[in-house]
């Protein structure tokens, strides 16, 4: 399968009015774009505006017709499992089935959780996110469950409408490479999203690093079947097949274009949505 690239947006500063997001991910789809996914925060410092990602996206999901969507990725820990399972579900019917679900421990500890009073501990964001996404996948199924852990508990008769995908929306995991524990718990899902320590922002990762992540995961995974997705973020000027090459080889599956201030004032980024994606 050829890779499939989407833009990647992030959901603050200049970026932080959905009205725009909403807008972009129309030029994406416009341009040939097979996904259009945000970041996911609640403040950014110093004090910048911030679109609330779930509400931008369902918003993009109505005003387009073919594109992934998603936000990439949730911090799952900072959100109650069962109101994410319900909003998903809604999202994945009002998009048609073309919801991807990115989740994460979260990044920016004291500016995302500490200053709201949420647990800040890289552990216990950990064990939340492992009961969150184990309650979510449960009530996606729409069967009476019920659930005791550390943080979360659930007993419901019936949790419906179903998201339209099936056996689900892909659950892609994210997490820092070279670290593993993230990587076992993606080998459990449906796709990974490695984020490199030693990644610039005007660097792609290298092309090594890629194959010890594919490497790993496929040796967690064992006998698991069905697809699984293998993302990266990544920066290209334009159609640029040579520049992926060696990433799908490696297994590379979507590749997300890397948008924002840090790349150039906001026409340019335009112009690079416009000239389509690199494959």
């Amino acid at each position: 399968m050829p890779v499939s690239c989407a833009v990647g947006l992030p959901n603050v500063g200049e970026y932080g009015d959905p009205l725009l997001l909403v807008q972009l991910a129309r030029e994406a789809e416009a341009a040939g774009w097979a996904g259009a996914f945000v970041w996911d925060h609640v403040a950014y410092e110093p004090g910048w505006a911030v679109a609330d990602p779930y509400m931008t996206v369902a918003a993009i999901a109505a005003q387009t017709a073919r594109i992934r969507l998603g936000v990439l990725v949730s911090a799952v820990a900072r959100r109650r499992p069962t109101k994410l399972a319900r909003e998903l579900a809604t999202l994945d019917l009002l998009s048609g089935g073309r919801l991807v679900v990115g989740a994460g421990l979260g990044s920016s500890a004291e500016e995302q959780f500490t200053a709201f009073g949420e647990d800040a501990d890289p552990r216990v964001r950990a064990q939340k996110l492992d009961e969150g996404l184990e309650i979510v996948d449960a009530l996606w199924r729409g069967e009476p469950y019920e659930f005791a852990g550390r943080h979360e508990q659930v007993r419901t008769t019936g949790f419906l409408p179903r998201p339209e995908q099936r056996p689900r929306p892909p659950v892609w995991i994210a997490g820092r490479w070279p670290g593993t524990r993230p990587f076992r718990r993606a080998a459990r899902w449906d796709g990974v999203f490695p984020i490199f320590a030693d990644e610039l922002n005007d660097a792609n990762a290298p092309v090594s690093a890629l194959q010890e992540v594919v490497a790993y995961v496929r040796e967690q995974r064992g006998e698991r079947g069905g697809p699984f997705d293998v993302v990266i973020e990544g920066a290209s000027n334009g159609p640029d097949t040579a520049l992926l090459a060696p990433y799908e080889q490696a297994g590379l599956t979507w590749w997300i274009e890397k948008l924002g201030w840090f790349r150039g004032p906001l026409d340019e980024m335009r112009e690079r949505i416009a000239r389509g994606p690199p494959a």
